[in-house]
């Protein structure tokens, strides 16, 4: 069939071209880069741009290059989809004939159509030959994707094409075209682009600290700049991997490419640097647009290879860097880590090499967890395990615990004074709570003698204990023993937290291996039964001691019963009350202050502490001063437990 034979064209929606064309017609910036590279494959070797600072007033693109004449304009300006290199090759022609090695940047003929962003409208004059056309250009013709609604030709040498537009929508800022422009062109001496007057300077990278040429595949080469931007001749306006293909940067800089991210843009080592890629191999894989690449197995290499040497120079920096990135990272968590005890100080540093180290491109994410574990470590971690081997030393072994202390390194040492210091909070923070009538025993002091078990002996500082509720919940649970309600005087009494009359009561157990059985059991019973401030211990609150200790040694369905140790704390002690009793090998009432349990305490912690401070305070870096005021103000108000809340009665 002929061509003359046809039944009917194509018809198109009048808003076919502005739908088809993307970011070239609806962005700005965009659109004027495109022109900018018009000008540029057009030979030109000055830009001259006027942005209005309003609506309704003319926005102009002139360039000095080749021009067009009538037959050129029809053939390659009205042609939609115009195949450049197709037409007309690889490289650009220059007006007069100048020779010059430039390549250009179009292949697909839309950044032409620029001036669309701006309105349906636009005008075209471009001169060469000794003729000057003028076109106006429109997309309102009905089905007509686009037409030319004007024509004029006349007498007139020279060279290079104007366009012009009256802006209805998307108008620019003038300054923001200005830095647009000069960070998507690399420097050439030879090509000049004005904003409003104001010459653009494209971007000339100094501050480069490496480059690398690469190989991809036959045919594909790449050319991988590290560049410093903190010494660059000036900053620029972006971070991350930055393409530039035939000297035009494609799409926008960033550390993610393809479909993975190189690393956390909120690093300091991100912020600074940035990775040039140039090449004159890839310009069949750019957009149309060049807002990104097409997705294509080459480019995947190409991604491969750049991740390669990004991470290379990185994991470089880093170790020549180590202090630098500390001081970073630890700005970032300043508040958290001036919190931390010594050990955890020299545990972030040991963290962050390590991470630094095995993982350049770790993101801020992994940091972060690292430090947030850390400080989590220091609100549990107790150097129990150490402090219970001081523990079963006498406090007149001299020998025995240089002897300790001689196999301990400086972590070990670290660790014990982290929790002797904690230690040392908790018991002036006891003392401030005690003499006070007014506080909440059962929300604020008795948690905090539940977490001091260590106040009533070494062997109760055991992370293996239970708490529980009522006597008969706390002899499953305990003793993992099912017992009758009747077992008990009083069932519902609830030895974990209990509110008396004047105090709160608590119970809890230590478990231990029994190797002659090989089990785990109960090895002993605490029962602490706290006074409010200000109260006066008499026979009658030992007594009721004595009488939880006896619901417990008497009760019928328990085996194996455990050594249990009662307490009764209090203010002062009233005359004439005996302590420690007895009760037939199973337990013991004691009836102590908190003045006494403090002061016992504080005796041993601070001597172990002075003696551990001598021992290793040599250690240069470390700073081993007590922190015990620091930590009060977290232990005046410790958190309410919900079983405790839950118990009262």
């Amino acid at each position: 069939m002929s061509i003359e034979n046809y039944v009917q064209s194509s018809i198109f929606e009048e808003d076919y071209l502005l739908r088809s064309l993307g970011g070239v017609v609806n962005d700005a910036y965009v659109a004027l880069t495109e022109l900018v590279a018009n000008a540029w494959d057009a030979g030109a070797y000055n830009v001259f741009i006027t942005i209005p600072s309003e609506l309704d007033k003319e926005l102009i693109v002139e360039d000095d290059g080749c021009g067009l004449t009538p037959q050129q304009f029809s053939q390659r300006w009205m042609r939609l989809g115009y195949n450049r290199i197709k037409h007309q090759g690889p490289k650009v022609i220059f007006p007069n004939s100048i020779t010059a090695n430039r390549l250009a940047y179009g292949k697909n003929g839309i950044g032409r159509h620029g001036l669309l962003c701006f309105n349906n409208e636009y005008i075209v004059v471009t001169k060469t030959d000794g003729k000057v056309s003028r076109y106006v250009v429109s997309t309102h013709i009905q089905d007509k994707p686009l037409v030319v609604t004007e024509q004029s030709i006349t007498d007139e040498d020279g060279h290079g094409t104007s366009l012009s537009v009256y802006v209805k929508r998307n108008l620019p800022d003038a300054d923001q075209v200005l830095k647009v422009i000069s960070s998507r062109f690399l420097h050439d001496p030879s090509f000049h682009v004005f904003i409003n007057g104001h010459n653009v300077p494209l971007e000339e990278h100094t501050g480069l600290l490496d480059t690398k040429n690469i190989n991809v595949i036959d045919g594909v080469d790449i050319e991988c700049n590290f560049i410093d931007t903190t010494k660059a001749a000036r900053s620029t306006i972006y971070q991350g991997v930055a393409f530039w293909i035939q000297n035009r940067l494609v799409g926008e800089p960033s550390w993610e490419i393809g479909n993975k991210s190189l690393m956390d843009g909120r690093t300091r080592i991100a912020k600074r640097y940035t990775c040039i890629v140039k090449s004159n191999d890839l310009a069949d894989y750019i957009l149309d647009d060049w807002t990104g690449f097409k997705k294509h197995t080459i480019m995947d290499l190409v991604y491969k290879s750049v991740e390669g040497y990004v991470e290379s120079m990185v994991r470089t920096i880093v170790c020549d860097n180590i202090e630098e990135t500390k001081g970073q990272i630890k700005t970032e968590f300043l508040e958290d880590f001036k919190c931390l005890s010594p050990l955890g100080k020299w545990e972030v540093d040991e963290a962050i090499e390590k991470i630094s180290n095995d993982y350049p491109m770790a993101k801020f994410e992994t940091y972060a967890i690292a430090v947030d574990t850390i400080i989590k470590l220091e609100s549990s971690r107790n150097g129990k395990e150490l402090l219970t081997k001081i523990g079963q030393l006498s406090e007149d072994d001299v020998d025995g615990l240089n002897r300790l202390l001689s196999t301990w390194n400086i972590k070990d040492a670290l660790c014990v004074l982290d929790e002797i210091d904690r230690r040392i909070s908790v018991i002036d923070a006891i003392g401030k709570l005690s003499s006070d009538s007014s506080i909440d025993e059962l929300h604020t002091l008795h948690p905090l003698i539940t977490e001091a078990r260590w106040l009533f002996g070494p062997e109760f500082d055991s992370p293996e204990y239970v708490s529980n509720k009522q006597l008969q919940t706390a002899a499953l649970r305990i003793f993992k023993t099912k017992v009758s309600k009747k077992s008990f005087v009083n069932h519902k009494k609830r030895p974990d937290i209990v509110i008396l009359e004047n105090s709160t009561l608590s119970l809890t157990g230590t478990n231990s291996f029994d190797s002659k059985q090989n089990l785990l059991r109960l090895q002993r019973v605490l029962i602490i039964e706290l006074k409010r401030g200000g109260f006066c211990i008499t026979r009658e609150e030992r007594n009721q001691a004595q009488n939880y200790v006896e619901d417990f040694t008497t009760c019928p369905d328990l085996i194996d019963m455990p050594f249990i140790f009662a307490f009764v704390v209090g203010d002062t002690i009233g005359h004439g009350v005996e302590s420690p009793i007895e009760i037939s090998n199973k337990g013991i009432i004691s009836v102590t202050t908190y003045s006494q349990l403090i002061d016992t305490a504080n005796r041993r912690l601070f001597n172990l502490r002075e003696r551990i401070s001598e021992r290793y305070n040599d250690i240069p870096g470390i700073d081993l001063s007590p922190r015990s005021e620091q930590l009060q103000i977290d232990f005046i108000k410790p958190a309410i437990n919900q079983d405790h809340a839950g118990s009262v009665k």
